[in-house]
């Protein structure tokens, strides 16, 4: 039996959901209604409106405590994605929990650990008293990636894991639209923990266990940036294995690599251009042979999709054999802060090995 695709609201109104949530969900126009766009103002709620009436022409604009309330006291909304600054995301979020919406959040799920704890803690009340199952989920499209997923795939044959790298050199400078984003610069550990956790999540996503515990040196260089702007850390795995974390918020030449040795055989996953924006999965094995291939970027899109379709699929089951996708979970995007957060910990305590928080 098929349903009505759902109808949703997006509350945020910022350069991310016009440059990515708007084309991306015009793609998939024929999965959703889109019924509203909210923002704390009329003006930047009209902006995108405006955007989105091209594919979405009923789209009504919203804003401030009135049209919030609106957008909450309408039943005919199921669902919502929350793409606001990351330090009310998690209240609104369960504001509309609290309503019987669906919730897709954009990352970092919170921003901090104690934050996490409380936050699925209400979770946890609000699901206890609703009738059927709600889903709170995180946008970490990095779970989506299609080469991060080849290269899950590929880690299998290079037998036991030796070693891990995670390097990454951010561009974070006055061109970049995000740059001047006043809440990541009043966010604690400021880019690093916005930018990080999708590194983190590529990384746990690919050795396919959890960071144990860490050891950071962190340090403020480029005085234009929030502190801390670098970050050297080492952090051991649940497997047994170890690797490194280097990351520099803005480098003059960008570059993004996860890069896995195993007994048998390397894979690596390198940010690059042919032709379009996307990956480059290339493995070696122990014969010295190696292959290959380009993956352009399509992880909002992916993400979107799952969220779609875990909101119908939800509606076609009342709850009862519902399974949400993992990748999407709150808890997966609580264990990238998490992450984070003990590197950030470390680095302040000078290198002192700083246990992950499990979640």
């Amino acid at each position: 039996m098929a349903t009505k695709p759902p109808q949703i609201a997006i509350l945020g109104a910022g350069t991310f959901v016009k440059n990515q949530y708007l084309p991306r969900l015009s793609e998939i126009s024929h999965l959703l209604l889109l019924k509203a766009i909210w923002s704390r103002t009329q003006e930047s709620a009209t902006a995108a409106v405006e955007i989105a009436q091209k594919h979405f022409p009923g789209v009504e604009c919203k804003y401030g405590d009135n049209g919030l309330d609106d957008i909450i006291q309408d039943p005919s909304i199921t669902a919502v994605a929350v793409v606001l600054a990351g330090q009310n995301q998690v209240d609104i979020s369960l504001r509309m929990l609290k309503a019987g919406k669906h919730v897709l959040q954009e990352k970092p799920a919170a921003s901090c650990t104690s934050e996490l704890e409380t936050a699925l803690s209400n979770y946890n009340f609000i699901s206890a008293d609703a009738p059927g199952q709600l889903i709170w989920s995180v946008a970490e499209n990095y779970r989506f990636e299609p080469a991060l997923l080849e290269c899950k795939k590929l880690i299998a044959d290079i037998g036991k894991m030796m070693s891990v790298q995670v390097i990454v050199e951010g561009s974070m400078n006055s061109s970049n639209p995000y740059f001047s984003s006043s809440w990541r610069r009043n966010f604690t550990g400021g880019f690093i923990l916005d930018m990080g956790v999708h590194f983190i999540a590529g990384l746990r996503m690919l050795v396919g266990c959890e960071v144990v515990s860490v050891s950071a040196m962190t340090s403020h260089v480029d005085l234009t940036l929030p502190p801390p702007d670098n970050i050297s850390s080492v952090f051991h795995l649940e497997n047994g294995s170890s690797g490194v974390f280097a990351m520099v918020v803005s480098s003059r030449s960008p570059k993004t690599l996860w890069r896995v040795v195993g007994m048998n055989g390397t894979v690596q996953v390198e940010r690059g251009f042919q032709g379009q924006h996307g990956y480059l999965v290339s493995s070696y094995g122990a014969d010295g042979q190696s292959k290959s291939s380009f993956f352009p970027f399509s992880g909002v899109s992916e993400e979107l999709k799952a969220f779609l379709s875990d909101v119908s699929e939800n509606t076609l089951k009342k709850g009862s054999q519902f399974v949400a996708e993992n990748r999407l979970s709150f808890v997966e995007g609580a264990r990238d802060v998490a992450v984070l957060e003990a590197m950030l910990e470390s680095g302040v305590k000078q290198g002192e090995l700083v246990h992950v928080k499990k979640f």
